[in-house]
């Protein structure tokens, strides 16, 4: 029997394979089928501090001076409490975490100090097994330099740091200069975790109506190779447990993944277009492929094609940059 457990974050999970933030987890029957598909935990649906801040305001305009020089108006205020955005996410996540067997990781996607500390405490309150900081900054200001950027993510991590206990995983974007330094800053500053890489979406236009446009686009398998190199120069070289997002489709991507050393990988995309087959199907092609291979379990397998297990360490390097322009020949007919 092949052992498919993996630590994340202090858990023990049963396998690998954890659907990662998505509108999935807005239904309790979707997360019940992602649980019996095989999911050995949950990261719930991003809770961002904005929308929570441009709803309060709605309902203070709203609700509480809506008879402003017109007293007749009181008359039309609903009488039933209303339940904000934060009374919805922490009502969902105990809904959870009463049905599901797995840990359920609530996802903050927060922009000030003081709302990432509020909402990390209400969370860790209603039951949370751990947080995931999905941190979206583009450093669009011309006067804002890399060290700046990186100060934002410490000082934001260091707050709740301080003020809950559950284990904090930092999703990243792939965008820093110098991420293996910055990823143990992070270490340092108390993450337990790290999660590569958040996508950016990115604004398109539309040429007919001259408007700029929001498109959502599913990752596809290529985005792995970028997950692959940096998951492999950072294990063994990080005490911090690393998760694996983008790009994974089959079980191929999401080995890769674990060669390299992630410790879990996280599936959305592919369960977005498929549903919760496509995680039992992944699940299965892993235990096939190791068990042909004689693979006893996860921990043996994890890692072992990591940067500083390679006998060629530079192929995860600026070498194989070189090697691989060198490579590429047009095709017959095409430049002659």
């Amino acid at each position: 029997m092949i052992d498919l457990s993996t630590d994340y974050l202090g858990l023990k999970l049963k396998n690998p394979l954890v659907p990662s933030a998505s509108p999935l987890s807005r239904n309790l029957d979707n997360a019940l089928r992602l649980e019996d598909a095989g999911a050995a935990a949950l990261v719930m649906y991003s809770l961002f501090e904005e929308e929570l801040r441009a709803e309060d305001a709605m309902l203070d305009r709203f609700l509480t001076c809506p008879d402003f020089g017109h007293s007749e108006a009181a008359n039309f205020l609903p009488s039933a409490p209303f339940e904000d955005g934060l009374e919805r996410y922490v009502s969902q996540l105990q809904k959870l975490k009463a049905r599901l067997g797995i840990p359920v990781i609530a996802s903050l996607n927060g922009v000030s100090r003081s709302g990432w500390v509020e909402l990390g405490r209400a969370l860790e309150e209603a039951g949370a097994d751990a947080l995931e900081l999905n941190v979206y900054h583009v450093a669009a200001e011309m006067w804002e330099n890399g060290e700046a950027v990186e100060a934002r993510y410490l000082s934001l991590l260091r707050d709740l740091r301080h003020a809950v206990k559950l284990p904090i995983v930092m999703k990243l974007s792939p965008f820093f200069s110098s991420l293996p330094n910055f990823v143990k800053r992070l270490e340092h500053a108390g993450a337990q975790g790290v999660v590569l890489f958040n996508r950016f979406y990115q604004p398109d236009i539309d040429l007919d109506t001259l408007c700029v446009v929001d498109r959502l686009h599913l990752s596809y398998p290529d985005e792995a190779l970028l997950r692959i190199r940096w998951l492999s120069i950072l294990h063994g070289r990080t005490g911090l447990t690393l998760a694996a997002t983008g790009g994974v489709h089959s079980h191929d991507e999401a080995l890769k993944m674990l060669l390299v050393g992630a410790d879990v990988i996280h599936l959305a995309s592919c369960l977005l277009q498929h549903g919760p087959a496509r995680l039992t199907r992944i699940l299965q092609d892993i235990e096939r492929w190791m068990g042909e291979r004689d693979y006893a379990s996860v921990a043996q397998l994890k890692g072992s094609m990591s940067q500083k297990n390679l006998l060629d360490p530079a192929a995860m390097a600026r070498l194989s940059y070189l090697r691989v322009l060198d490579s590429f020949s047009p095709q017959p007919g095409v430049w002659s």
